[in-house]
């Protein structure tokens, strides 16, 4: 099914959904794109920009559309003449961040366009821990979304990749990268419910589990790396390392 295709389907259910409620005429990004009403109380801009202060604050469980009302001085049912619900209200949330993965103009090649990708995806989990917990977070498209990937497709372009493979390499690091940020988070929330502020508080309280089992004999590979690795708190290091083991996969396999 092309996009027109599925536009047209949209369009034959566009005077109501299962459940009997009507749906908007225009899509939510072409609303957010038509200048808000003279004096208006509200714009989709700045429930975006509410909504993205809560969870940042507070955490993504806090964003629910009364705490929104409140927080933007309205009525829920105000919020709701803009926003139809949760769905819209993520896909808003999901754009305002991410104007923070906007790649430089003055980076150029396949590979320093992705790898800036990369780096730019763990600052903006690492600024907004709740993405990880956000429905569908990889898949909601918004016009910023869009503008992420046709940057580093465009970038692919010419080297030889059909259309498939360019998609296959720009998800490919998409997922490294938020795969391994989401590791990076879960270990930082997993260590401070422990009580732990740090790596080396974090091995004391591992100490009596670990030497057990560092003593029986059977992992010493493991146990070299436990008493000989430097960089064990370098997460920065750690994942650029990894994003450079994927490009350079990428480029061996392809021969870019």
């Amino acid at each position: 099914m092309t996009y027109r295709e599925g536009s047209a389907m949209a369009g034959q259910n566009r005077d109501g959904k299962k459940d009997g409620t009507s749906t908007p005429d225009k899509s939510l990004w072409q609303r957010l794109e038509q200048p808000a009403p003279p004096r208006a109380a509200l714009s989709l801009e700045r429930i975006g920009a509410v909504a993205v202060a809560i969870a940042d604050t507070e955490g993504f469980a806090a964003v629910t559309m009364r705490r929104l009302a409140t927080e933007l001085g309205v009525a829920p049912m105000a919020a709701y003449r803009h926003v139809s619900g949760k769905d819209d209200l993520w896909a808003l949330m999901a754009e305002r961040v991410a104007a923070e993965q906007r790649i430089p103009d003055e980076v150029t090649g396949w590979r320093e366009v992705l790898r800036t990708f990369g780096l730019l995806t763990r600052d903006m989990m690492l600024r907004h821990p709740w993405l990880g917990q956000l429905p569908t977070a990889l898949f909601v498209l918004t016009p910023g979304r869009l503008a992420i990937a046709e940057r580093q497709l465009a970038a692919l372009d010419g080297l030889g990749l059909d259309e498939d493979t360019m998609m296959v390499v720009f998800r490919t690091v998409s997922a490294y990268a938020h795969g391994a940020v989401s590791t990076e988070l879960a270990l930082h929330e997993w260590t401070r419910s422990a009580g732990w502020s740090s790596g080396t508080e974090t091995r004391m309280g591992l100490a009596p589990q670990m030497t057990y089992l560092m003593d029986t004999g059977r992992y010493p590979t493991y146990r070299r790396y436990g008493e000989r690795a430097t960089r064990k708190d370098d997460a920065a290091w750690a994942f650029e390392v990894g994003l450079d083991c994927v490009l350079d996969g990428i480029s061996a396999r392809f021969g870019i």
